[in-house]
């Protein structure tokens, strides 16, 4: 799996590509598996026992682009050809942050479960996990939106997630948050795998400049080494989309933050096809 931002930037922008300089050959990253085609065996069972992976997103109560961004990543991991929920608690019920719960486009669903704790909100996402895994013969991920407060000390299970998504803009401030947050879910996970998504960012140099940050004072602070998960372009359609409750990847297929968010989720379901949580 990708542990710097170098071994993904391939998958952004193609008409950048020529800024990073990369080794000849296919353009995947290392230890990924390649998508499987149709009539292959079903995705191999967690360590858990679970047939589907189970990846948490910290998500603010009034976190509207981000939950837009978690949202269109499911979508898009559906299109991929993989088995994609998305779990929140039912809280989030008339909030802004979803649509109407239930199917959703090219075969993802929303799901609102009457969750009021971590261990509630996992134990709904394990049993969906079970449930679409069953059928599934490619594959897919379970996203689960979690409000960040319920990860406050003292209330958190010790290690119920073990992979995990922050999704943080190149701003410092949010930079920061993400590392405090990243702190949080160790006390709780010690064997947590945290990958990083950079979004909103204007060029290639200023998502790895994020990351560089975000990896050199996990490592100092934490030792903590993150997984990177790419970027997503700052690009006017995403507000659009937000804005009209419409897909990204439907309402612009052809949009910059189209073609970013598909290949930040087939990052995502590569990794969930070849790990073995354990």
């Amino acid at each position: 799996m990708p542990r710097d931002l170098a071994d993904v930037l391939h998958y952004f922008l193609p008409e950048l590509e020529s800024e990073v300089p990369r080794a000849p050959g296919p353009p995947r990253a290392a230890g990924f598996e390649e998508t499987p085609d149709a009539g292959s065996a079903p995705a191999k069972q967690s360590a858990r026992g679970l047939p589907l992976p189970i990846l948490g997103v910290p998500i603010g109560d009034r976190d509207v682009v981000r939950a837009a961004l978690a949202w269109n990543l499911a979508i898009e991991t559906a299109r991929l050809g993989g088995a994609a929920v998305l779990v929140a608690p039912s809280g989030d019920v008339g909030s802004p942050l979803w649509p109407e719960p239930g199917p959703g486009p090219l075969g993802s669903e929303l799901v609102l479960c009457p969750a009021r704790t971590l261990a509630e909100l996992y134990e709904a996402a394990s049993e969906l996990a079970v449930r679409l895994g069953e059928k599934s013969r490619h594959g897919g991920i379970v996203f689960v939106r979690i409000p960040p407060g319920w990860l406050a000390p003292g209330r958190a299970p010790d290690d119920l997630f073990r992979w995990l998504l922050l999704l943080t803009s190149a701003n410092r401030r949010d930079l920061g948050e993400a590392h405090e947050l990243a702190r949080t879910l160790l006390e709780t996970s010690p064997r947590a795998e945290i990958g990083v998504t950079i979004h909103g960012v204007e060029s290639i140099a200023q998502a790895r400049g994020a990351f560089d940050h975000l990896t050199r004072i996990g490592q100092e602070q934490l030792g903590l080494v993150p997984i990177s998960y790419g970027l997503l372009v700052d690009d006017l359609h995403v507000y659009r989309a937000i804005a009209a409750q419409r897909p990204i990847g439907l309402a612009h297929p052809q949009a910059p933050a189209t073609r970013a968010l598909r290949d930040v989720a087939r990052l995502l379901y590569e990794d969930a096809r070849s790990r073995v949580l354990g």
